[in-house]
């Protein structure tokens, strides 16, 4: 199957790529990892302001878009609205610098990053003289009202949001005046992880999950959890993919599309980026489905913030 033809249909119209490929903690490489991506069939692009590597996976796109490999609307790319900038007033202009940084004229999905609000400035993380992190407070609705006028403005095609639980999503969907639903929730799910509850409030909203974090942690240290059992070296995921002759990355990835989610892979190496494009080429059964369901831990590799 052509991934470039797995797609799934949001809640606004537009159409998501089901298998979509993760830039975090790529600088370096960032430029020429994405141009190979894109190259081996992936057309979503999942970035973020605050991975500050947009600069580089832009001019991939660009010039993936000038050999003619791809059109920009065979790309789908998404960015994200970092915690300093969620007063209403910085959404507009944090959404500009990301497009000024990718010299694109607009991007197809600008999401909310995390919903807490930290201190507005140049810093990422500002904290205080104790190394605390410096809080500020925000209403989410409001900013979730400037996401909509940047919608309106066009200089995003969809809108969303990335780990929001059930009732900080509720907050967002029983709002007065209500222009546009969140067509989707990026969250940590992987099958020691798999969300099925908040999945099913998501489907019931006619809102995509996107799984981040879908093979595990990458042991990433800022963020991850390093003393977790490392999710791709677990039996039962190793036998299923024995049966299906596959890696337990693939069999993990696979797991996420047929519970109906959107899945980021990420990987710098050339052979994976490309092997995670076969998660097409085969299906899990009903049995394979529920063995992998029971795996679930509620177990977290990414604890962003206190």
């Amino acid at each position: 199957i052509d991934p470039k033809s797995q797609k799934v249909k949001l809640n606004d119209g537009h159409f998501i790529p089901v298998l979509g490929f993760g830039t975090y903690a790529a600088k370096r490489e960032a430029l020429e990892i994405t141009k190979f991506a894109i190259e081996v069939g992936f057309r979503h692009i999942d970035c973020a302001h605050a991975y500050q590597n947009e600069e580089q996976v832009g001019q991939a796109i660009r010039s993936k878009i000038a050999d003619g490999t791809v059109k920009r609307e065979d790309i789908f790319y998404t960015s994200k609205l970092w915690l300093t900038s969620l007063r209403p007033e910085l959404v507009q202009p944090a959404l500009e610098k990301s497009l000024k940084n990718l010299l694109l004229d607009y991007v197809d999905l600008y999401i909310i990053h995390i919903p807490v609000a930290l201190k507005p400035g140049e810093e990422l993380l500002p904290k205080d003289e104790n190394g605390k992190l410096i809080f500020d407070s925000v209403d989410l609705c409001l900013t979730w009202e400037a996401l909509e006028k940047c919608k309106d403005a066009g200089l995003t095609k969809s809108i969303g949001v990335s780990n929001f639980n059930h009732k900080q999503l509720e907050k967002i969907l029983n709002k007065l005046g209500l222009k546009y639903k969140p067509v989707c929730n990026q969250v940590e799910c992987h099958p020691y992880l798999n969300q099925s509850k908040l999945l099913d409030f998501c489907k019931s909203h006619d809102i995509v999950l996107v799984a981040f974090g879908a093979l595990g942690s990458q042991r990433v240290k800022e963020w991850g959890n390093l003393n977790h059992p490392i999710l791709l070296e677990d039996p039962v995921l190793s036998s299923i993919a024995q049966k299906h002759k596959q890696t337990p990355a693939l069999v993990a990835l696979r797991y996420q599309i047929q519970c109906g989610a959107v899945v980021l892979t990420k990987s710098f190496n050339k052979k994976r980026v490309k092997e995670n494009i076969q998660v097409f080429d085969f299906e899990l059964s009903p049995e394979d489905m529920k063995t992998s369901d029971g795996l679930n831990r509620n177990r977290r590799y990414y604890e962003f913030l206190p």
